[in-house]
């Protein structure tokens, strides 16, 4: 199979037939072998039920449909653990990512060897305050602080080797950083192409304003695993043990005053710089303590499910 186009959703009815048969027609016209993954987060309307007609209709059409919503990375990950095309084509269920673009999609991956193609919105149909200029701000942060220089890590359309999305863990809310996750796990050929964005057609936006304090925090958290993700004691074991001889230092300074400096002079317990140094002794020793439990927990294995699933079709 040539090609799986995963496509996460939620309250998407009245663009999933419009988008299948686009889908359907560049497939056809490019003489692509591929499979259809839409995987409902957990719709109230009907989007199952079209999902479920389509798939009757066209053997390619494939659904998976969650107990509740669970998030758009669990959704893509559950896609991305059922696809077996070569090359993997994510995009979003509103129409406002281009299907005509997934010929070019495919062929950088095939031909120019990439490992992965984000696409870039150069020209955007959105707010300008709610969105455009949060975006700006969000991207250049992200560029930034993970080094993998893309101008719209946030864009739905994007494209991957098997290989990739057989060997990240998208979680949470990382579905922003997946660039970021394949570069941690070794996929560093990373291309970048400018995508048609189109207006929304049907329905209302599912991100608000709040999207944009959730990715930040995000992407400290992205930070912090790229760099300790699997050397914890290396951060908190570092500091706990700066902080804690820091604090023991002080409290043996504090006691050889008093012993043979000034032994005349006040309690040790009455100078405020021994709570300090006090503090400073108990921070660190928890600090270590934090660095030491994060090496365990990172050898033992977790369950990478994060989703219940209702339904499934066309599965084998």
């Amino acid at each position: 199979m040539n090609i799986s186009v995963v496509i996460p959703l939620l309250n998407e009815q009245d663009a999933l037939t419009e988008l299948h048969d686009w889908i359907a027609k560049v497939m056809q016209n490019n003489h692509f072998s591929y499979e259809i993954i839409f995987i409902d987060d957990g719709s109230t309307d009907d989007s199952w039920q079209v999902i479920s007609h389509l798939s009757s209709q066209h053997n390619q059409v494939k659904g998976i449909r969650f107990l509740k919503n669970f998030g758009k990375s669990q959704a893509l990950h559950a896609g991305f653990e059922k696809a077996q095309g070569e090359v993997v084509i994510t995009m979003d269920a509103d129409l406002q990512d281009n299907p005509d673009e997934i010929p070019e999609l495919y062929n950088m991956i095939v031909n120019d060897d990439f490992d992965l193609v984000s696409g870039w919105k150069k020209k955007r149909y959105d707010s300008v305050i709610s969105k455009n200029l949060p975006s700006k701000l969000f991207n250049w942060a992200a560029r930034r602080t993970s080094g993998v220089k893309l101008h719209d890590f946030n864009c739905g359309l994007k494209a991957y080797k098997i290989d990739v999305v057989k060997n990240i863990d998208v979680n949470g809310e990382m579905h922003r950083y997946i660039p970021v996750l394949s570069k941690n796990a070794g996929f560093t050929k990373i291309g970048e192409k400018i995508v048609q964005h189109q207006a929304r057609k049907y329905g209302e936006t599912k991100f608000g304003m709040n999207r944009f304090i959730h990715g930040f925090l995000d992407l400290i958290t992205i930070w912090f695993l790229s760099h300790f993700g699997k050397r914890p004691m290396h951060l908190f074991g570092a500091l706990g043990v700066i902080m804690f001889a820091l604090g023991f230092g002080f409290s043996l300074y504090l006691g050889i005053d008093k012993l043979f400096l000034n032994p005349l002079g006040r309690l040790i317990t009455q100078r405020p710089q021994f709570y300090i140094a006090l503090a400073t002794m108990i921070i660190g020793t928890q600090f270590f303590i934090a660095g030491f439990l994060g090496e365990i927990i990172l050898r033992t294995k977790q369950d990478k499910k994060r989703y219940s699933i209702k339904s499934e079709l066309n599965f084998n």
